[in-house]
């Protein structure tokens, strides 16, 4: 008897004429496609290769509407370079630096605030890394190490290790944070040998980029349970998205389904300013209104704080909804969860 062999995953996508050979994109949208690969690179995992639903699809696959660039739009929308004291670093906040590790990715979100400088090159060298810990040494206001690229954790283990262990000699750095999206576009990479470098003496934090319930598939679980045990605490960090996720009842599948995974949702972000992303785009009047729908239906530890980035590199800050407004004669109308309004009196 024959054994059965599942069906061979497709590899990463990373061009037009290879999302074409899988039926992914319209032929007739072809010269557009190729005009978008020329500005914005394309790569798409085999994992979300494999998911169908519209709101994955829409994050990683090429459209032709990249290509309208509006007035507001910036090649850097959070600023960056604004605060690059080294290369490879931004010191933004007092307490807290970026450490740009890579600038390579599993896949090459649509949406990105990054996707004129992704993939542009690999891994921050040696010596650029020298001054990164020198520069961290001469700075101790500096407490956390935000690890970002690119995605770190498309760096090997060893990699990832050797430079733990040389912030681990910073003695005024007292916590490590990642950003990625590696535990959902390519969930394989998470092995045993990497948790067991980020189960440290420094504590590590892990931050999972993702922004629908699909596309946490079972080999993403397993990937977020392998990190659960290593006790990397996780939280998430999601992006609203018009044809992802922009509809109360979307994301609350998503924050449930992570509450599930043992993931704290963290951080909802209103789109960055990117080039070619307006379709994408919603106001944040709608963003507030979403949040208010989800207070009166979702736990508490399951609502994310809504943000804005201020474009030009001056913060994020919290967006709402709004909740209380003075009444003009010294007191407060509060809204509850169901639009009704209460007297508060706190004084």
């Amino acid at each position: 008897m024959t054994a059965h062999r599942p069906p061979a995953r497709p590899a990463a996508a990373t061009s037009i004429q290879a999302l074409q050979d899988l039926g992914l994109t319209a032929p007739a949208d072809r010269a557009a496609l190729e005009a978008v690969e020329t500005a914005f690179r394309v790569r798409v995992s085999p994992e979300m290769l494999a998911v169908a639903a519209p709101g994955v699809q829409a994050q990683f696959l090429p459209d032709p509407r990249e290509l309208q660039l509006r007035p507001e739009e910036l090649a850097d929308p959070i600023g960056d370079d604004a605060h690059r004291p080294v290369p490879g670093l931004t010191h933004r906040y007092p307490d807290r630096a970026i450490l740009h590790a890579t600038q390579t990715c599993e896949v090459y979100c649509r949406f990105c605030f990054r996707r004129e400088t992704v993939g542009e090159t690999g891994t921050l060298a040696e010596a650029e890394f020298d001054r990164v810990i020198a520069y961290l040494r001469e700075t101790p206001a500096v407490r956390e190490v935000i690890f970002t690229g690119g995605d770190p954790l498309s760096l090997s283990p060893r990699r990832l290790g050797a430079m733990l262990d040389r912030l681990e000699t910073v003695e005024t750095v007292e916590l490590v944070r990642f950003h990625t999206r590696v535990p959902v576009v390519a969930p394989g990479k998470v092995t045993e040998a990497l948790a067991e470098v980020l189960d440290r003496r420094l504590p590590v934090w892990l931050v999972l980029h993702v922004n629908h319930a699909e596309e946490l598939t079972p080999a993403a679980g397993a990937a977020l349970r392998r990190l659960n045990r290593a006790g990397v605490p996780l939280l998430s960090q999601t992006v609203l998205l018009k044809g992802v996720n922009a509809e109360a009842g979307v994301l609350e599948d998503l924050f449930r389904a992570l509450l599930r995974h043992r993931v704290k949702p963290y951080y909802l972000h209103h789109p960055d300013l990117a080039k070619g992303t307006g379709h994408f785009r919603l106001t944040l009047a709608e963003g507030q209104a979403i949040m208010a729908a989800l207070r009166g239906r979702l736990t508490g530890i399951g609502q994310p704080l809504y943000v804005l980035d201020i474009p030009g590199g001056h913060g994020k800050v919290p967006v709402g909804p709004g909740y209380l407004q003075p009444d003009g004669a010294g007191a407060w109308l509060v809204t509850d969860p169901q639009g009704r309004l209460h007297s508060y009196r706190d004084l």
